[in-house]
């Protein structure tokens, strides 16, 4: 990706939603304006910090630093890290420690972690106290392009992912991307699936570019708020315009209706991380397209290449443990937040950048797709 030298401001994209609009700040070292930032737009509030034991270890000091350095008083509220803890054990431990921490209408909760401290304190915020006000701080390639942004908020049912939430905003995104250069090889490139969704979805030129300058992109180099800003202003621009996702955004679920369900399968565990079901959904989605003539099978090569290349998974088979069987995957895929009156719902593809709602997809016909890619 052909990006501009790396300039010292950071990238400001809005999210417009009228009086709930805000900001994402995207840049190095942006953590350190936090507390300015969240002083600006609230100046009596205290601060509630919710993040998990690993983020913690890692930018704890950092975010309240900034926080005291803008006179802002902060609780912490520590959770385990990974996908368990989006419970209702773990979100009612939550809740309760923000209302004993006596946070008030007119203080803010600070989500500092991934996209699972952001669903859970984010919804947290959405109903103690019948709503608080939130600030993202995103700590993950996947959170700063994807779940931090929208207003998305959830945790997990034992019948699904996210199938318990509140739609939410943020009143302030803060992508301080020096923090993602303390992730794991791995975990990177789980979220770069999310970045690729992008061009995916309906920016065929950006896929390509990502297809050149990815390693730049992981490096660390200037693409990489390039690609952040690309990624956040595409999801912004969607939400601005179907903030509840009754029209086009749920086209942002590309690979999400097959990765969903893999990762329900695998146990919400580190045995398929989010990013990586995504990468194997949109795979799948991808392949089904190219199955039913509506892509070029060149495309779905394309998209599969790309995404090994980058270190991401796109066969089934190579899951680890035992695999799930097909009737298993469809029994989750009926539960999938996009079925209505029991009909499936599929986000599709004609081809690189043109992807589109598929409604009432034949669900013979994905069991028969599910069969042949597990057999």
């Amino acid at each position: 990706m052909t990006a501009p030298l790396r300039s010292p401001e950071p990238i400001v994209v809005e999210v417009a939603l009228a009086e709930r609009s805000y900001e994402i700040v995207i840049g190095r070292a942006t953590l350190a304006s936090l507390g300015r930032r969240m002083r600006a737009l609230k100046p009596r509030a205290k601060a509630a910090i919710v993040t998990d034991t690993m983020v913690a270890s890692l930018h704890l000091a950092a975010t309240e630093a900034a926080l005291a350095a803008a006179g802002i008083a902060a609780t912490v509220v520590t959770v385990p890290p990974g996908e368990s803890s989006k419970s209702f054990e773990v979100f009612e431990r939550v809740c309760e420690a923000l209302i004993a921490a006596r946070i008030e209408r007119g203080d803010l909760v600070v989500a500092l972690g991934g996209g699972v401290v952001g669903d859970l304190a984010g919804f947290a915020a959405a109903v103690i106290r019948r709503g608080l006000d939130y600030v993202q701080v995103p700590t993950t390639l996947l959170a700063q392009v994807d779940s931090s942004v929208g207003g998305k908020t959830a945790i997990d049912s034992r019948h699904g992912k996210n199938l318990v939430g509140a739609f939410h905003q943020p009143i302030l995104v803060v992508a301080d991307t020096a923090l993602l250069d303390t992730l794991p090889p791995r975990e990177f490139a789980a979220g770069y699936a999310e970045v690729a969704k992008y061009g995916l979805i309906g920016d065929a030129a950006f896929f390509a570019q990502l297809e050149a300058d990815w390693r730049e992109v992981f490096s660390g180099g200037p693409a990489r708020e390039q690609a952040i800003a690309v990624s956040c202003r595409a999801k912004a621009a969607i939400v601005s315009r179907d903030e509840r996702e009754t029209g086009d955004r749920a086209l942002l679920n590309l690979g999400h209706t097959f990765g969903h369900a893999l990762e329900a399968a695998a146990g919400f565990s580190g045995k398929l991380l989010h990013g990586e079901a995504i990468s194997l959904g949109m795979v799948m989605a991808f392949e089904f397209s190219a199955r039913r003539g509506l892509a070029p099978p060149g495309d779905f090569e394309r998209v599969a290449r790309h995404l090994a290349a980058v270190g991401l998974p796109i066969h089934v088979k190579k899951m680890a443990g035992p695999l799930p069987d097909a009737d298993r995957l469809m029994d989750l895929i009926a539960q999938d937040k996009k079925v209505q009156g029991g009909r499936l719902t599929f986000i599709l593809a004609r081809g690189i950048g043109k992807a589109f709602i598929a409604r009432d997809v034949e669900a013979a016909e994905v069991r028969a797709f599910l069969v042949e890619k597990l057999g």
